[in-house]
């Protein structure tokens, strides 16, 4: 069992950065093999996909060259650095766990966590 805590959200003015956190907990030590990604989902729209990342990485078409994801196994802990923030960035942000990066990718991964509002004002 993964439990997945994220935190980072809140308000920010479009230009802006934000960095979400998501602390994995798990019986053992996180690889590069664990795969996790992230989600978001804005009111009234369908979840979309952000980023992911096992040994590589991966990213949503809109926001691929201001987000970037990484990870910290020592810590349980991957992140989304978001610079240049905008409107449509709005939305709750989930964080995603599996061991297989197709599902995470997909948005099936076994493990999500509660979410964190992020919020860009124009």
């Amino acid at each position: 069992q993964v439990q997945l805590v994220e935190s980072g959200g809140g308000l920010v003015q479009a230009g802006g950065s934000l960095r979400l956190s998501c602390a994995a907990s798990r019986p053992r030590r996180t690889s590069n093999s664990d795969a996790m990604g992230w989600f978001r989902q804005a009111p009234g729209k369908e979840r979309e996909f952000v980023a992911a990342i096992t040994w590589i990485t991966y990213y949503g078409d809109s926001v691929k060259g201001r987000f970037t994801i990484s990870r910290d196994n020592a810590k349980n802990t991957v992140y989304l650095q978001m610079n240049s923030l905008k409107p449509e960035d709005t939305a709750v942000y989930y964080c995603a766990a599996d061991g297989d990066i197709v599902r995470v990718r997909a948005g099936t991964g076994e493990y999500w966590g509660q979410g964190t509002q992020v919020t860009v004002s124009p």
